[in-house]
C-alpha cells in the first residue's frame, strides 16, 4: 500500500517515467543543474548554452564595467567533467586577451581552478573569481609573464597595451582581435 501511494505521488508530481525511457542523471549532471539554478550572476556577466540540453558545456561572457578591461567582452568556455564537483570544470578564455593571468592559448590561472578547488565550491565561485581577475589582475601568479612584469614595472604602459589589445591589433608580436563590446 505504501509503495502504491508513493508511486501515485510520483505520477502526480510528474516524476514517474517508465523504466528504460530515461537515462539516470550522473552526479555531475545533478550538481551542475543545482549550480546553474542557483547561479547569481553580476550585471557584468551572462551565460550561453549552445545546447540547452547539455548543462555540462556552456559559455560565460564577462563585460567588465571598470578597471583596465572596462568595456571589453570576454568569452569563457566551461567543460564540466564526470568527476565534478570533486574536480573543477575546465575553463578556457576564447577571447585572446593581454592579461597576466590568461595566456595566449586561453588557459586561465585562477587558484580555485587548480590547487584550491574544493567540492563545496560552485560555478558561482568561479564566475566571481574570473570577474575579479579583470578587476585586479594578479602579477604574482602569471601565465603571461611579459604582461605581469609590465604591470609591476610600468602600469601606464600596461594599460596602454591592454587598450591596444581591446581595440584590436598587435601588442609586441601577438595579434589581438577586437574585444570591445
Amino acid at each position: 500500500m505504501i509503495k502504491l501511494f508513493s508511486l501515485k505521488q510520483q505520477k502526480k508530481d510528474g516524476e514517474a517515467t517508465p523504466k528504460g525511457n530515461q537515462k539516470k542523471a550522473s552526479a555531475a549532471q545533478l550538481r551542475i543543474t543545482k549550480d546553474i539554478n542557483e547561479l547569481n550572476l553580476p550585471k557584468t556577466c551572462s551565460t550561453e548554452f549552445p545546447d540547452p540540453d547539455d548543462l555540462l558545456n556552456f559559455k560565460l561572457i564577462i563585460s567588465p564595467d571598470e578597471g583596465f578591461y572596462r568595456d571589453g567582452k570576454f568569452v569563457f568556455t566551461f567543460k564540466v567533467g564526470p568527476n565534478y564537483p570533486h574536480e573543477p570544470p575546465k575553463v578556457k578564455c576564447e577571447t585572446t586577451v593581454y592579461h597576466p593571468n590568461i595566456d595566449m592559448e586561453g588557459n586561465v590561472c585562477l587558484n580555485i581552478l587548480r590547487e584550491d578547488w574544493k567540492p563545496v565550491l560552485t560555478v558561482n565561485s568561479i564566475v566571481y573569481g574570473l570577474q575579479y581577475l579583470f578587476l585586479e589582475p594578479n602579477p604574482e601568479d602569471p601565465l603571461n609573464k611579459e604582461a605581469a612584469e609590465l604591470l609591476q614595472s610600468n602600469r601606464r604602459q600596461f594599460e596602454q597595451n591592454v587598450q591596444k589589445s581591446l581595440r584590436g591589433g598587435y601588442v609586441g608580436s601577438y595579434y589581438f582581435e577586437r574585444a570591445l563590446k
